[in-house]
């Protein structure tokens, strides 16, 4: 479950780096996540290739995706950037159900024995501590990516970019670009864990390129706090363990966790870490 979390949780990094720090809200970001995982999972399936080079070929996917997301949607911002994406990631999807002699379809497909060869040893996935280790490295290394861009004059311009378009437009920048970037730097970090899960779950299907699946990244980081640092892991570890417990309490789970998500959100509408650096810790990043 603590690997499960934080795979899930460098999702929500990159979803993080589009809106709460370029101010830029999607419905589409399932599509970077499944191009990572059918990237990955895909080359190992069809191609044979091993688990390093299928993760890198689930990031060169997800690159590839949200490069042509990014420029279809370069003029587009707000609900049109909202209505835009939702409907390219269904397209995905249904892409992804439509070849279903290839993908797997709904059902998807499952990947066994994948492990990592290192000289003289192999750390196969299936293993708790291999899993849990390897799930730490990809959620820091998105998380401190995702620092040191914000923390970066290019960081600051997409800060800016939330902030007032027309002003940094003013100011020089070519803010077309700026929502490109974006973009592109949002899908590669979202591609990155989905290509991740494929490796540490050995599974690949088109559930995770559902629109669901776009709507649990802005959850997460909603509820964590949109533009703070670590507001993506509280929120997904959060909403995981309240989706796990009220689930095996009651079928209908979904109205505890609404409840319990209108409750936050009238408590903390800018989030857990959000509120905090708000109220007591203004150091927090």
């Amino acid at each position: 479950m603590v690997a499960r979390v934080m795979v899930l949780a460098a999702y929500a990094v990159g979803y993080n780096l589009l809106l709460g720090y370029t101010g830029l809200m999607s419905l589409g970001h399932a599509m970077f996540f499944a191009a990572g995982m059918y990237g990955t999972g895909l080359t190992i399936q069809h191609w044979g290739f091993g688990a390093g080079a299928g993760f890198l070929a689930g990031i060169v996917a997800g690159l590839l995706v949200a490069a042509a997301v990014g420029l279809v949607t370069l003029r587009t911002a707000g609900p049109a950037f909202l209505i835009v994406t939702m409907m390219l990631a269904q397209a995905f999807n249904l892409a992804t159900l439509y070849f279903n002699d290839v993908t797997g379809g709904d059902q998807g497909f499952i990947l066994s024995g994948l492990g990592l060869d290192l000289p003289g040893v192999r750390l196969a996935f299936a293993h708790p501590a291999v899993k849990y280790n390897a799930a730490l490295v990809v959620f820091a290394g998105c998380l401190l990516s995702s620092l040191w861009l914000t923390s970066s004059p290019a960081g600051r311009v997409l800060v800016a970019l939330k902030e007032n378009e027309e002003r940094t437009r003013l100011l020089g920048y070519n803010t077309v670009r700026c929502r490109l970037f974006a973009v592109v730097v949002s899908g590669l970090l979202s591609a990155v864990a989905g290509s991740a899960y494929t490796l540490l779950f050995s599974y690949v299907g088109s559930t995770f390129g559902g629109i669901l699946y776009s709507i649990y990244p802005l959850l997460w980081t909603l509820l964590g706090g949109a533009g703070t640092t670590l507001g993506p892991l509280v929120g997904t570890l959060l909403m995981t363990y309240l989706v796990d417990l009220a689930s095996a309490l009651t079928t209908g789970y979904l109205i505890v966790v609404g409840a319990a998500l209108i409750v936050m959100v009238l408590w903390a509408p800018a989030g857990i870490v959000g509120g905090i650096r708000a109220r007591w810790a203004p150091w927090l990043p």
